[in-house]
């Protein structure tokens, strides 16, 4: 099993590395934060190695930020391109309601 999940993720990481290096990270997001995270956020942007990513509201923005070392190392082991910085947005509560489902 463990062979199967290794050889999947060298698919993965060799898919976005051929991506366009401007969206190599928006298409990576959502495999380094998870499908539960994934379902609350959206990657927004990718410029000058700073990757904005949209929330739910300031708590999980507060949330995210501490994970953020870990989803930068995460992200860099798949993109060509390096993301130095992840930035969270949070959203109004209603738009993101309506925008993150």
């Amino acid at each position: 099993m463990e062979q199967a999940g290794s050889g999947l993720e060298k698919i993965v990481a060799q898919s976005l590395r051929q991506a366009p290096p401007a969206e190599a990270p928006l298409m990576a997001w959502p495999i380094v934060c998870g499908s539960s995270v994934a379902e609350r956020t959206r990657a927004l942007s990718f410029a000058d190695g700073v990757l904005r990513v949209e929330v739910e509201g300031q708590r999980w923005k507060a949330e995210l930020q501490h994970l953020a070392p870990r989803y930068l190392a995460l992200i860099n082991r798949y993109t060509a391109q390096a993301v130095r910085k992840i930035e969270f947005v949070a959203a109004h509560s209603e738009t993101a309601n309506n925008n993150l489902r």
